[in-house]
């Protein structure tokens, strides 16, 4: 396809379109987005560069705005969290999109779907997957589909799962799925395949299995992460567990919920490994890295605290969209978001925070947070008697108190990544983010990526003291910034 093409992309608030998006602009395509809510975009770092376009696959009357003109189109939507009926509303929205694409005369469709053997007993989660592809190739419009299994990157559903069993447990009751074969691939090799597909006529009209470089049980996936983390584990296993047990204990020990994991857990007494090489003839270029490799650059980035390209829903900053408090998971790590509106330019709302720690303090219980740095000396950490290097000015590098900056946007952004002494990984983010009449939107982030079962019973055990410092703090940033300045 010639480089100024427009390619549409669905799903791109999920996680494989959330990061397939820059990946095409990279190319130099044009990337128009097709999305149920806009606002759930909102805070992507790629939004000014791609059409915006609103519409449900569900409701064709929405879809042919979105079609015209383009010359490509990415189906990577799926209705696995809307409940039982999921393969039904899979199949009728692809019928819905492949037919509207056809009116419309684009040219090609690309769809990731699932691994499995279709002459073998699938499970509902991936014969739907597999019965989508078929759904879209019925209007006639050529369909590329992508077969994949477990995606390692920090975010997608599968990987959490295994990230957070062997983070948690210790010691894991193991049911006959974790010794079913896989062929687990990273998400860097999976958006390869998904641009390069673009360039390669060769792909149209094929059904292709992707795979990493192994195949493994996802008993061996366990032990690869706990390898990886430095994490002694043990998998005890047991003739029988149910996959309605299986999902019950994937929902209270990671954030997947039951109603997902269930599906999820069903597919796995199916062997997912790839069964011919088409794949590595249309695409020499692309060497699929290891399961160790792929493990090694997940954590890698959730090391780093980046968190920009989660699959997870963006909190919007629009006018009435602004979320007081948000818990919830992305790449791996707990985040507790607080947001208010104000009243100040985002400039003053800056100064605000980028002035903390040190002489000034954290304007909310400094007792308390004397105190953290008082054991946090007992136990041999920096504590708080760092302060900072100057009152005013922040830059990288800086310490301020027993934290480290890491990143800083002037009169936007202020990242501190923790080095007190913590059973796991922290940061607190802070942004300022501009709105009408003069007002600002202050969010406040905080961190966490556990270490294993201590890092998860330190957060929860200090989650209340925590909540109320942080919804003091924020109140307490925001009566500064709007606090007329001293003449």
């Amino acid at each position: 396809m010639d480089s100024r093409g427009t390619v549409l992309v669905t799903g791109a608030t999920g996680y494989i379109g959330g990061r397939l998006v820059p990946r095409l602009l990279e190319g130099g395509y044009r990337v128009r987005c097709l999305v149920r809510d806009p606002a759930r975009l909102q805070g992507r770092p790629w939004l000014k560069q791609v059409e915006l376009h609103s519409g449900d696959c569900l409701r064709p009357e929405t879809l042919p705005h979105a079609m015209a003109g383009a010359d490509a189109a990415f189906y990577l939507v799926h209705s696995m969290a809307a409940g039982r009926d999921f393969e039904q509303r899979d199949v009728l929205a692809a019928r819905h999109f492949a037919s509207t694409a056809k009116a419309a005369g684009v040219q090609r469709i690309l769809y990731l779907g699932g691994l499995g053997d279709p002459e073998t007993d699938l499970s509902e989660h991936l014969r739907s997957r597999q019965h989508t592809g078929t759904a879209l190739r019925e209007s006639g419009v050529p369909v590329t589909e992508f077969r994949a299994a477990v995606i390692v990157g920090s975010g997608s559903l599968s990987f959490e799962i295994i990230r957070y069993l062997t983070e948690r447990l210790p010691v894991m009751i193991c049911p006959r799925w974790l010794y079913t074969r896989a062929q687990p691939i990273a998400i860097r090799n999976v958006l390869d395949y998904l641009v390069t597909a673009l360039e390669t006529p060769a792909s149209i009209g094929r059904v292709i299995e992707i795979g990493g470089a192994d195949v493994l049980t996802y008993g061996d996936m366990l032990r690869g992460y706990a390898r990886a983390r430095g994490l002694k584990r043990w998998l005890v296993p047991v003739p029988v567990l149910t996959p309605r047990l299986s999902s019950y204990w994937v929902h209270l020990v990671t954030p997947v919920p039951a109603v997902i994991a269930q599906p999820l857990i069903q597919g796995l007494r199916n062997d997912v490994v790839v069964r011919d090489d088409s794949a590595r003839r249309l695409f020499p270029s692309i060497k699929p890295m290891n399961y160790d490799t792929a493990v090694r650059l997940a954590l890698a980035n959730l090391e780093r605290g980046h968190v920009e390209t989660a699959w997870s829903d963006a909190v919007a900053s629009s006018q009435g969209d602004v979320t007081p408090v948000q818990l919830t998971t992305q790449e791996g790590m707990i985040l507790e978001r607080r947001q208010c509106v104000v009243a100040a330019p985002a400039e003053t709302v800056f100064r605000s925070f980028s002035q903390l720690g040190g002489d000034t303090g954290w304007l909310y219980f400094d007792w308390a947070w004397q105190l953290r740095g008082a054991l946090d000396r007992l136990l041999g950490g920096v504590g708080l008697r760092r302060g900072r290097r100057d009152p005013h000015e922040v830059r990288v590098g800086d310490a301020v108190d027993f934290w480290r900056v890491e990143a800083v946007e002037p009169g936007r952004l202020l990242r501190l990544r923790a080095e007190m002494k913590v059973p796991g990984r922290a940061w607190l983010e802070f942004r300022a983010e501009p709105r009408d009449a003069g007002q600002t939107v202050l969010s406040q982030t905080a961190f966490f990526a556990s270490r294993g079962l201590a890092g998860f019973l330190y957060w929860h055990l200090l989650y209340p003291i925590h909540s109320l410092i942080f919804s003091g703090m924020i109140r307490a940033l925001a009566r500064r910034a709007e606090k007329p300045p001293l003449v």
